[in-house]
């Protein structure tokens, strides 16, 4: 969560003639409801069970860059999808640029509380693991400019 997923993953696409999909935004434009509503009427669990799907559904695809949401690795058959039909990259960011990236917006359901700090570290402790699990290349956001992350990635033969 703010790592910049979306951001690199649309400009990546367009630099790889690639389709760029953003699981969250997908879940959105299919229901019609904001990830905050969905995760208030059906509460996380539903909201996981829909993300499990559209993934099952876009890791199928090909020459695709999909930006997946940040608790996507939480579900054990999501990592596999990850794993096994794709090459991941694993766009980590510390502490304090997540919270600077994130501290504006309203759109992050698990960072609507009083200790969004505390909430965070909470996150990368239980998620980080996960990430590098599954992650086929590691890429430390900070102090890199976006173009520089893009290339870090293009680099690479997958």
């Amino acid at each position: 969560m703010g790592t910049g997923k979306s951001t690199i993953g649309k400009k990546l696409a367009k630099k790889s003639l690639q389709q760029f999909y953003d699981c969250d935004h997908e879940i959105e434009d299919r229901t019609g409801a904001s990830i905050n509503l969905i995760f208030e009427i059906e509460g996380e669990e539903g909201f996981r069970k829909r993300e499990a799907q559209l993934l099952d559904e876009l890791t199928s695809m090909s020459n695709i860059v999909l930006a997946t949401g940040g608790g996507a690795v939480l579900n054990e058959e999501n990592r596999g999808y990850l794993s096994t039909r794709g090459f991941v990259v694993y766009l980590k960011s510390d502490i304090n640029q997540l919270l600077k990236r994130t501290s504006r917006d309203s759109k992050r359901p698990l960072l609507q509380n009083s200790e969004p700090e505390a909430v965070l570290r909470e996150l990368l402790e239980i998620r980080g693991p996960l990430y590098e699990e599954v992650a086929d290349m590691v890429i430390d956001t900070g102090g890199h400019s976006i173009n520089d992350i893009i290339a870090q990635i293009m680099s690479v033969e997958h």
